[in-house]
C-alpha cells in the first residue's frame, strides 16, 4: 500500500510518500480502507517539528482524521463487518468518561501512526459508524475539530438556547462551534480578518460579525453588541495572543474554552478572570461516546461539515500548504 510518513520533521517537504506492507488485522481489529482524511493545525505543527514531536516514534504516519470502509474484520470483532462505513476516533482508547493520561498514548497521527495511508488496522473500539447522509470527506472532518467543539460547547459547556457564543476565525473548530451553537438555539458572534469570510459566517447563522483586522479592539465591540454584558461562551483558538481580549469579552460567570494557539504567545493577567468568576477550561478533543452523541445530533439536524477544498492523495503536501496559508474556510480534506 501507499502511505505518507514523516521520517524527520523539518517542514512540509519532509512528508514523503512510501510503500509499506498492507497490515493484517488482529483478532479485535478491522482493516480499514481509508477513503478520505482531513487536516488540523496540529498536523502542521507535527510536520514542522519542535516540542510537540519530542518523544514521538519516527517515522510517523500523520493525521488523526480519516474515514473509510471495513474490508476485513478480525476473528473477535462484533461491532463492524466488511462494507461498513467507519471513521476513526482521535483517541483510540478514550471510549467514555473523563480524560486519563493513558488515553493520550493512543492519539492517531501523534503517539501512534495516523490516517494518511491507503489502509490501516485499528481496534473496533476506536471506530465510529458514519452517519448515512455523510460522504467520506464529510465524516473525515469530524474526529478532531468537531468533537473538540462538541466537547467544549455541549459536553462540558452545556450551552443552552438564548445564550451567546463567540467563535474566533473560520477554521474547522470555530465553524463546527458555530453550527453546534446554532443547533442549540444560541446566538453567535464570529470574527475574521476577511469581509468575504464574514459574509459566509452570516450565511451559516452568525448573528454578529467583527473584522478583527479593521477592529483590533474587537472585545470592546463584543461588549457593545451584548449591551455591556459580554458573551456566555468563547471558543478560544488563538491562545495567549487573544486570551486577554476573550476574558474582557466574556460575561460575569462565563466560560472560555481554550483550544488552540494560533495567535502565538502573550502575557496573561489572571486577576480579570478571578473578578469575573470566569471558568477557563482546556479542551483536547474528546471521547468516542461524545463522538457518537454528536453524530446523532448532527444527523437529526441535518448538519453538514463545511469543507473548503479536497485535494487528491498525490497532492497531500499541497493540502498542507493550503492550510498553512490560512485561506481556508472550514476544513481541508485529502481524498485517498
Amino acid at each position: 500500500m501507499k502511505t505518507y510518513e514523516i521520517a524527520e520533521p523539518k517542514g512540509i517537504d519532509s512528508l514523503k510518500l512510501v510503500e509499506r506492507a498492507t497490515p493484517k488485522p488482529r483478532p479485535s481489529e478491522v482493516l480499514m480502507r481509508v477513503r478520505a482524511t482531513s487536516l488540523n493545525y496540529r498536523d502542521l505543527v507535527t510536520v514542522k517539528g519542535g516540542a510537540v514531536t519530542r518523544g514521538i516514534r519516527l517515522p510517523l504516519v500523520p493525521l488523526s482524521d480519516g474515514a473509510g470502509e471495513v474490508v476485513e474484520a478480525g476473528t473477535d470483532v462484533t461491532r463492524f463487518g466488511p462494507g461498513d462505513r467507519v471513521v476513526a476516533s482521535f483517541f483510540q482508547n478514550w471510549l467514555a468518561g473523563s480524560p486519563h493520561s493513558s488515553f493520550f498514548r493512543s492519539a492517531l497521527g501523534g503517539a501512534i501512526d495516523g490516517m494518511l495511508t491507503e489502509y490501516i488496522a485499528l481496534s473496533e473500539d476506536g471506530l465510529v459508524r458514519i452517519p448515512d447522509y455523510m460522504s467520506f470527506e464529510e465524516a473525515a472532518t469530524l474526529p478532531c475539530a468537531a468533537v473538540t467543539s462538541w466537547n467544549a460547547l455541549v459536553s462540558m459547556g452545556r450551552v443552552t438556547a438564548g445564550e451567546t457564543v463567540m467563535v474566533l476565525g473560520t477554521g474547522g473548530v470555530s465553524i463546527f462551534a458555530l453550527q453546534f451553537a446554532r443547533m442549540h438555539g444560541a446566538r453567535i458572534i464570529a470574527t475574521s480578518s476577511s469581509d468575504a469570510k464574514l459574509a459566509r459566517l452570516r450565511e451559516l447563522g452568525a448573528t454578529g460579525v467583527i473584522n478583527y483586522k479593521t477592529t483590533p479592539d474587537w472585545d470592546v465591540q463584543v461588549l457593545e453588541m451584548t449591551g455591556g454584558e459580554g458573551v456566555d461562551h468563547v471558543i478560544e483558538v488563538g491562545g495567549a495572543g487573544t486570551l486577554a481580549k476573550s476574558i474582557r469579552a466574556v460575561k460575569l460567570g462565563g466560560r472560555i474554552s481554550l483550544i488552540g494557539l494560533l495567535a502565538g504567545g502573550g502575557q496573561i493577567d489572571p486577576m480579570p478572570m478571578l473578578l469575573k468568576s470566569v471558568t477557563l477550561q482546556g479542551i483536547f478533543v474528546g471521547s468516542r461516546a461524545m463522538f457518537e452523541e454528536m453524530n446523532r445530533a448532527m444527523e437529526i439536524n441535518g448538519v453538514h461539515p463545511a469543507i473548503d477544498r479536497v485535494f487528491p492523495f498525490a497532492q497531500a503536501r499541497d493540502a498542507y500548504r493550503y492550510l498553512e496559508s490560512g485561506a481556508h474556510f472550514g476544513k481541508v480534506c485529502i481524498a485517498v
